[in-house]
């Protein structure tokens, strides 16, 4: 049976592992599209409280964002320490966590600039959670090429890192690279876990729900699975679909140009993805030809609009999108285990966050 988001009906997984139907309206806005599909290992079984949760937030029947009120959630705890912090203090520690906690205050140092706000570090740690999980493929899994995707595979092999589309991640990969070396974490773990920090970080960003226990890489992403800033909405749309990424979340998605800088597809411009729906851009605004097709497609476009003007809206799909990204190519969603609680709190409310003059 298939279901579309045009019903009313949304599935939602009980925690007898049965299936029922309630007449609930999605927590994502109508786009007209099918239901998501599901991921990895939940395709065929949830057998975890934790794969449940996930199956939720990827049907789009929970949000994605660290309010979740779901037994056994830690994600509304907010920035808590763990009990006597400090070095060593997660040495004989039980939780998974533990060693997060500190991965996270470095983190905030490393991300956070004198203004208060995120730095090009914090940016370019969200571009390499793109880039990483981004290099995966449906139809190549299913050909029985089930690899890329947030493996860290882009912080482990020199042949992905050295792809053109990795120009300028060559520094932040360097931080993951000290940073995986110090705690020993896992890198696929620790780069979405670097990329939901640094979103917290900005100035009005989302604080996503954020899960480890990913399988580290043994090879390298398959070349030539990731966006051309040059593409129109129908070939990136296409590009994306094949990665179970719908068009609604491929236009949350982009919403992280919000954050970014640009450096290599034209040096001489750096600008901010506000801008895209206006006929001419400001001066010193850079806008990609691939976010304004998108921006003009139909159901796109209507999200798009909305996102331009409700931030809630958009921290809400954005996080539900992302959080599907951060999982493409992971097998063993039942058996994560959610570390929202050790990321910095969220600023809903940030003084003149809009000035572009402001940076870092």
């Amino acid at each position: 049976m298939i279901f579309s988001r045009k019903s009313i009906f949304a599935v939602i997984f009980s925690l007898d592992l049965g299936l029922s139907l309630i007449p609930q309206l999605s927590a994502r806005a109508n786009d007209g599209s099918d239901l998501p599909p599901l991921l990895g290992d939940l395709r065929f079984a949830q057998v975890t409280p934790i794969g449940i949760q996930i199956a939720n937030i990827l049907l789009g029947v929970d949000f994605g964002v660290g309010m979740s009120n779901i037994v056994g959630s830690q994600s509304s705890i907010v920035g808590s320490l763990p009990p006597g912090s400090g070095p060593g203090a997660c040495k004989n520690s039980i939780d998974l966590c533990c060693l997060y906690y500190e991965i996270s205050r470095e983190l905030t140092r490393e991300f956070r600039g004198p203004t208060g706000r995120c730095n090009d570090q914090a940016r370019a740690a969200i571009r390499l959670g793109f880039h990483d999980a981004g290099s995966w493929s449906q139809s190549l899994a299913n050909a029985g090429q089930d690899f890329g995707g947030a493996d860290g595979s882009l912080a482990m092999f020199q042949e992905e890192i050295n792809r053109p589309e990795n120009n300028g991640l060559q520094g932040i990969i360097q931080l993951a690279q000290k940073l995986q070396k110090k705690y020993g974490v896992g890198m696929g773990d620790l780069i979405q876990y670097m990329a939901k920090h640094a979103t917290v970080t900005c100035p009005l960003g989302p604080r996503i729900r954020t899960y480890i226990g990913r399988k580290d890489a043994t090879r390298p992403a398959l070349p030539g699975l990731m966006p051309d800033v040059h593409s129109n909405a129908s070939i990136n749309m296409a590009l994306f679909a094949d990665k179970t990424i719908s068009g609604h979340d491929l236009a949350a998605l982009l919403g992280a140009h919000t954050a970014a800088k640009q450096f290599f597809v034209d040096p001489s411009q750096r600008g901010f993805y506000a801008q895209v729906l206006l006929p001419q851009v400001p001066r010193g605004v850079f806008r990609f030809f691939s976010d304004k097709s998108v921006s003009e497609n139909f159901f796109e476009a209507i999200e798009w609009n909305m996102f331009a003007i409700n931030q809630t809206h958009w921290n809400n799909d954005y996080a539900n999108a992302y959080i599907r990204l951060s999982l493409l190519g992971v097998n063993n969603i039942n058996y994560l285990t959610e570390c929202t609680q050790t990321l910095p709190p969220a600023q809903p409310k940030f003084s003149n966050a809009q000035d572009p003059n402001l940076d870092g």
